[in-house]
């Protein structure tokens, strides 16, 4: 029995008009990717980022792709780069409906070691790249979402249990998420809804960095309720029921995209 991800393509205009600021497409095999590009489809205005010089070539064709009116380097650690991106959306656009935040990075010998082992810097780099980012991009998109907004950052489900090798990431990513119940709670009264967004394990560059990341993704296979793995673009379609009015009453959540994988014991 072969169960088969459903087709996403056909988006329905529910998010005409709105302008969107997407943070952390590497390739086309990015959750990032996924969420920008159901966006597009369903009427949104896209601004993207990408990491650095070598990263570019991967993203730009992608920003060509959803005709992208900003199209700017972003590595978030790059105070000035970050000034530039949001001076960039007021001149162009004096407004944001839609933050999805998709960056984590952890060192190697942060991610790869026992969490107990964690090296001071390590852990502080994993934290200022993975979550307190978020916070910075959410403090700086506030002022440009007057007619409320949504922000949106990913998490996973190693930051609620222990997943092996997941390692550092976990902790980050529990931070993650409690920040995200702080700040939707704080920008509520302006119409400004908060989400983190939890899938299931997926091929992407980030997820490389794991190790014996094949078993993990064969072992949701077989035990997910849907017995199959999410794709990108389904985890951007409920991004996209998140940012509309379909979702107007939700705020605060993590929501799983994982083919029930989490309700697992």
């Amino acid at each position: 029995m072969t169960h088969h991800a459903h087709d996403t393509t056909r988006m329905p205009p529910v998010l005409t008009g709105k302008k969107a600021l997407v943070v952390g497409v590497a390739n086309d095999r990015s959750i990032a990717w996924g969420c920008a590009q159901a966006m597009r489809r369903a009427g949104a205005d896209i601004a993207m980022t990408y990491l650095n010089e070598r990263a570019k070539p991967h993203v730009e064709p992608l920003a060509h792709a959803l005709e992208a009116p900003l199209f700017l380097p972003l590595e978030v650690r790059d105070e000035a780069q970050v000034d530039a991106l949001f001076e960039a959306l007021a001149k162009s656009w004096g407004q944001l409906d839609v933050l999805v935040h998709s960056i984590a990075f952890a060192p190697k010998e942060a991610l790869q070691g026992r969490v107990v082992d964690c090296p001071r810097d390590g852990f502080l780099t994993a934290m200022d790249v993975s979550c307190w980012s978020f916070l910075d991009l959410a403090r700086r998109a506030e002022p440009l979402m007057k007619e409320g907004g949504t922000m949106m950052t990913m998490s996973y489900l190693g930051a609620s249990e222990v997943v092996d090798n997941y390692g550092i990431m976990g902790p980050v990513k529990a931070a993650l998420e409690s920040c995200v119940r702080y700040v939707a709670t704080e920008l509520g009264p302006k119409r400004i809804r908060v989400h983190a967004v939890s899938p299931g394990p997926l091929a992407t560059r980030a997820a490389s960095g794991i190790r014996d990341f094949d078993e993990l993704m064969e072992k949701v296979l077989s035990r997910a309720p849907a017995r199959r793995l999410v794709t990108v673009e389904e985890v951007g379609a409920a991004c996209v029921f998140l940012a509309s009015d379909y979702g107007a009453a939700m705020t605060g959540e993590t929501l799983f995209i994982d083919g029930g994988y989490h309700i697992l014991g």
